[in-house]
């Protein structure tokens, strides 16, 4: 994989937060503010164009295609 196919850190940083369990009510949005310097709203942004992401898919496909099904289940229930 040449430097143009790899994700930057932001993108991997983003999907190693996806990865983890986050208890209580807002954890998650602290962990997004506070480790990423993110507003939540930008990292949903970032985080679902992710998931259309080749590259991503190849770094994480467990959970890019995790939060793909949630995605798609989310969309079917509007």
């Amino acid at each position: 994989m040449d430097d143009q196919e790899r994700l930057g850190s932001r993108e991997r940083d983003i999907l190693a937060l996806e990865r983890r369990g986050f208890a209580g009510p807002g954890a998650k949005e602290r962990a997004i503010r506070e480790e990423l310097g993110l507003s939540p709203v930008r990292y949903y942004q970032l985080l679902n164009a992710l998931l259309d992401d080749t590259r991503a898919l190849a770094h994480d496909p467990v959970t890019v295609n995790r939060l793909r099904r949630v995605r798609e289940r989310r969309r079917g229930e509007r």
